[in-house]
């Protein structure tokens, strides 16, 4: 019975997540203009086999008390093949290393992602690293060198929330990751203020997490980031200058001072970090993921971003062609492979979908309160709809 009621909760749990997912305002709802064919989700889940799980963790109000909060934070974990370990071909780019991505040394060196994906805070690296290595021991997610002997290299990337968040307080536990591992699956993937993005700030609006997805020539291309970089003065939407026009209005709080409104502070100064992890089914090896994983920079640029000194802009590229092409056992293995001069249509993909991710988690964010009152506003989703149209780029009335 206990087992029973248990599944039940877990069922309404994985009911409410998927409900919420596709109840949350996207860039198209606005009638912002985007290129490119998405998938049936328009998110990383759209490249089959891979799945997303979240924890979330918002709590408390008023002045900060460290160890108690408030906390605005969580995890996000990615698996690109689900539960089963089959490590998959996989490159990295950094275009500005402010920031922190684990496990990227043996990925260049070996080529292979052996392990999942998570992203969280800054401070709470080291705990999901750790937590990702037992739940990969409870859970046989490993290849043996010999009996019982194996090594892990979690991936766990990172984005700064300090400025909503108790992040000294270390509110992010092996539970937390191991529960995001665990409840990992395919379709409909949450966005906005949620997962490890629950406490980011992007392009002077509340930002955090977001996915999209192209299809094109058969393959798809799936992205998923945890947006917190630029500021306002940044903010392009379809070519429109949206940030500039929007300085004077919708001031974020820090410490009792506005950030943004009059009278202003620093406008043009680069904030924060942005992670983003690229799917895709198209049989590439690592040399060809680094270059779909540049391709990223592209997308955070027609948002606005420049990859400033204290932005951590770090990027992972991994395809699930090639199921088994790690194999200890064997001595060769025939692999698969899209050559060069058909890749374009793949960079095209990568930079659309980044740049649509981007926009979904601004869109899907509300206003959130943080630590001191701290406050920051969620876009304004009629005033880009007016801008747009002001500009002749609005897609819909």
């Amino acid at each position: 019975m206990r087992l029973n009621r248990l599944f039940i909760l877990l069922l309404l749990g994985s009911v409410a997540l998927m409900n919420y997912a596709q109840s949350q305002p996207r860039a198209r709802d606005l009638g912002i203009p985007l290129d490119g064919k998405p998938g049936v989700y328009n998110a990383i889940t759209d490249v089959k086999g891979v799945e997303v799980g979240m924890v979330t963790l918002v709590s408390g109000s008023g002045k900060l008390a460290v160890g108690k909060g408030p906390v605005r934070t969580g995890v996000t974990a990615i698996l690109p093949r689900g539960k089963t370990c089959d490590p998959v071909f996989a490159n990295w780019h950094a275009l500005n290393g402010n920031g922190e991505m684990t496990g990227t040394t043996w990925v260049t060196e070996s080529g292979f992602l052996e392990t999942p994906i998570l992203i969280t805070n800054t401070h709470s690296v080291g705990v999901v690293r750790d937590a990702t290595i037992a739940w990969e021991a409870a859970h046989n997610y490993y290849k043996e060198l010999a009996p019982d002997v194996w090594f892990s290299y979690p991936l766990v990337a990172e984005t700064y929330d300090g400025a909503l968040n108790d992040i000294n307080g270390f509110h992010v536990t092996k539970e937390h990751a191991m529960q995001a591992l665990d409840g990992a699956k395919s379709g409909p993937v949450a966005e906005g203020a949620v997962g490890g993005g629950t406490g980011m700030i992007c392009l002077g609006f509340k930002g955090g997490t977001g996915t999209a997805s192209r299809v094109v020539n058969g393959y798809t291309v799936g992205v998923l980031v945890q947006a917190n970089f630029g500021s306002r003065a940044q903010l392009t939407i379809a070519g429109v200058p949206m940030g500039q026009a929007l300085l004077d209005t919708l001031s974020w709080r820090m410490n009792g001072e506005p950030v943004y409104g009059k009278p202003k502070a620093k406008t043009s100064d680069e904030r924060g970090s942005i992670i983003a992890i690229v799917a895709t089914d198209a049989p590439l090896l690592p040399h060809q993921l680094k270059r779909i994983a540049q391709r990223v920079s592209l997308g955070i640029g027609k948002m606005g971003g420049v990859g400033g000194n204290s932005s951590g802009d770090i990027f992972l590229a991994f395809s699930t062609a090639n199921p088994g092409a790690f194999d200890r056992k064997a001595t060769t293995k025939p692999v698969e492979i899209l050559t060069n001069d058909k890749m374009d249509p793949l960079f095209t993909a990568t930079v659309q979908a980044t740049e649509e991710a981007i926009l979904n988690a601004l869109v899907a964010a509300k206003d959130m309160t943080g630590i001191n009152d701290n406050f920051v506003p969620a876009l304004p989703h009629e005033t880009i709809r007016k801008l747009l149209k002001q500009y002749n780029r609005l897609t819909t009335n």
